[in-house]
């Protein structure tokens, strides 16, 4: 029997699986999630597998999982009891922070609590200047007596981060050596093996959250896989990263802010495995799930990545000055934009007497009101129920019953009669106000960024996606969608794509123009050498790694930066001619203008991605689901469309009736999501089973 890889998604109302073996048979499973013990989902979604398809452990060849436990531990303030040794001086870096505000003119805003208590806040004397060479020797007296006053508070963690020490980092060896001196066995991490590139408050607050989150997700990990070996699982683990690429679950351990936003990453690589496959280079993704709403673009095939993004600050909604609401992670990260609106996401009038919706969810316990488990308050969820949209007998391919009398009464007792409507009407307002709030994040990395959305296909995936798509592409004047196989489990499809990359940067900030090459050349090489000695750890032999160069760089004077790939092999003069070239040419893209030749462009950072390639293809080619083997014919009903439209008997199919073209209405039902096909939108399949909407 062919073995399986098995892709594991955790999301804030289910958890997904979905297992793929080597010749191309795909097995979807969705559960909820336990929120208690997220592992224990796992667990349980994979023993139901093995029992509805007669299958062990052994027939799993890797486990690749994407996991928030990393972004709750921040959300929730359950975090390591976290010491911070920093220069005299700086003390206070991670509650000055940037001066950022999201909202300038709230006044009842407050910042976030820094994640270390200024009681554990401990500076010691030292300092080394922009060039690495040591003004002030560091006083190891002084810097024993700091390490032992955080250890008589009980710390569970300790983070260093000295000033200037990206070039220079002797001073917080030193000091991690009197750590392991006096506590052999407590977390630390120093900022040089975090992020050694200058900004100290980013680089301060990177570190930090890095040691805050450690022995959470050490521990996460260990029960993981000690549950996993108690059911006889020994596939090794992978946890996917927020930028997109795999690492070992020992790299987690070590770095585990590289895997804070873990959770949406899978989708998006699987939207640029299906950009490539159909030729279709530039898309927007649009995952809906229970809980949040994700946005993402892909170029030419290629993902977007941000070089530092905020967790723990709300809704993330793209603007790149209203910054500062959470905490500042300056590792790469898939480029997205959220917002709090999901399925669960609880509708309400407010003081004023407007409908709102969100950023509260019901989450997966109680759930919506038509879960039957003692949900109270309308949801989306309840709202499309009460449209038509969704069948109450088939969520979850039938596992899931709803309770469509409890849905249409809490809607309208708590939303329709307090604002004079009809039920259906004040359904379909929520189910408008909820696609408004989601068009934000698709503006903010589409337009908001210098992008034409109309110019892009959507790509809708998540339980939620497929039946808001339409109407959101509608407004965006979009014409075209797209739903891939499996939607509703599509992250942990991803997970399936993803290679194993590891991430490394270094600052070197000097003017382009007048820089030496060679000096340049060696830096790359360094940071090649680091990433071939970590991949030959993982397992890789020399010709199955890649590198990619990047430098991250900005015109002499600004204080934000632009990544652009760099030239692999030797730099020479025309190596840096070309680099600076193509700053000027991302500038203009990203902000309309470019400066003359006269103005010098300065190199900030060198960074490099290391890859580890399979010899086979992650995916095969050809692949055979399982979704639609246990759905009979499904009768049509009646569904809601507007006050202008009303109510329309819309046939309800199954994705393989699309094999010859419908026109809307018509509700596309699955094991794991509903697609929604509004009035006069044509769909139909593509040659790889994709359902492809083409909108008026």
């Amino acid at each position: 029997m062919s073995q399986f890889r098995v892709g594991v998604d955790i999301g804030g109302t289910f958890t997904d699986i979905v297992f793929l073996s080597e010749d191309g048979q795909v097995r979807t499973k969705k559960v909820s999630s336990t929120v208690d013990d997220y592992a224990q989902a796992i667990v349980d979604g994979l023993a139901q597998v093995f029992e509805e398809q007669n299958l062990s452990g052994k027939d799993i060849a890797e486990l690749l999982h994407g996991t928030t436990v990393g972004s709750n531990a921040i959300l929730e303030m359950k975090g390591a009891r976290t010491g911070l040794i920093t220069t005299e001086g700086f003390r206070d870096v991670l509650e000055i922070r940037t001066l950022r505000m999201p909202r300038l003119y709230d006044l009842h805003w407050e910042k976030p609590p820094p994640l270390v208590e200024r009681y554990l806040r401990r500076a010691v004397k030292e300092r080394i200047d922009t060039d690495g060479n040591i003004d002030t020797p560091l006083d190891l007296a002084n810097s024993e007596a700091k390490v032992q006053m955080l250890l008589d508070e009980k710390v569970d963690a300790i983070a260093v981060c000295l000033i200037n020490s990206y070039a220079n980092p002797v001073h917080e060896q030193a000091i991690a050596d009197i750590i392991r001196a006096k506590a052999p066995d407590l977390p630390f991490c120093i900022s040089f093996d975090v992020l050694p590139e200058m900004k100290e408050y980013e680089r301060t607050s990177t570190t930090v959250i890095n040691t805050y989150v450690m022995p959470i997700v050490k521990g996460y990990l260990e029960s993981l896989r000690s549950e996993l070996d108690e059911g006889g699982i020994p596939a090794p683990l992978l946890l996917m990263q927020s930028n997109g690429g795999l690492m070992t679950s020992e790299a987690a351990t070590r770095l585990p802010a590289n895997i804070i936003e873990s959770g949406p990453a899978g989708g998006v690589i699987g939207a640029q495995a299906l950009s490539r496959k159909l030729d279709m280079p530039d898309i927007i993704t649009f995952d809906m799930g229970g809980t949040t709403a994700k946005a993402s673009l892909i170029e030419s095939t290629e993902v977007t990545r941000s070089l530092e993004y905020q967790v723990g600050g709300g809704i993330m909604i793209g603007s790149r000055l209203m910054t500062g609401g959470g905490y500042t992670l300056k590792v790469p990260a898939i480029d997205l934009a959220e917002v709090g609106a999901g399925g669960g996401s609880i509708i309400k009038i407010d003081a004023g007497g407007s409908m709102q919706v969100g950023p509260q969810s019901a989450g997966a316990h109680p759930g919506p009101v038509c879960y039957d488990l003692g949900g109270t308050e309308p949801t989306v969820t309840d709202a499309n129920v009460v449209l038509g949209y969704i069948n109450p007998g088939h969520l979850v391919g039938g596992a899931v019953k709803l309770n469509p009398d409890k849905s249409r009464s809490v809607l309208e007792e708590t939303v329709a009669k307090p604002i004079g409507l009809d039920v259906a009407h004040a359904a379909y307002g929520a189910h408008q106000i909820a696609a408004s709030n989601m068009i934000r994040a698709l503006k903010a990395v589409s337009s908001e960024r210098g992008r034409d959305p109309r110019k892009y296909a959507m790509l809708a995936f998540g339980g939620n996606g497929p039946l808001f798509a339409a109407g959101m592409a509608k407004a965006l004047r979009m014409t075209r969608i797209v739903v891939p196989p499996s939607p509703g489990l599509f992250s942990s499809f991803g997970l399936l794509y993803a290679d194993v990359e590891h991430h490394y940067s270094r600052t070197v900030r000097r003017v382009l123009r007048d820089s030496d090459p060679a000096d340049l050349t060696t830096v790359w090489q360094e940071l090649e050498e680091a990433a071939r000695n970590q991949l030959e750890s993982d397992g890789f032999t020399e010709a199955q790694m890649r590198f990619q160069r990047a430098a991250n760089m900005h015109y002499k004077g600004q204080i934000f930066e632009l990544n652009t790939p760099a030239p692999d092999g030797v730099i020479d003069a025309a190596a840096v001619a070309a680099l600076e070239e193509a700053f000027g040419q991302e500038h203009e893209r990203t902000y309309g203008h470019r400066a003359g030749p006269e103005e010098p462009v300065e190199l900030v950072n060198v960074m490099l991605v290391g890859q580890g390639i399979s010899d086979r293809p992650r995916v095969p080619d050809r692949l055979i689901g399982d979704s639609e083997e246990a759905i009979d014919a499904l009768p049509s009903r009646q569904a809601y469309f507007g006050p202008d439209t009303g109510w329309i008997e819309t046939p309800v199919l199954r994705r393989s009736d699309l094999a010859s073209a419908k026109t809307g209405p018509c509700i596309v039902e699955e094991y794991d999501a509903t697609c929604l096909v509004p009035p006069g939108a044509i769909a139909g399949l593509d040659p790889f089973g994709n359902i492809v909407v083409d909108l008026e």
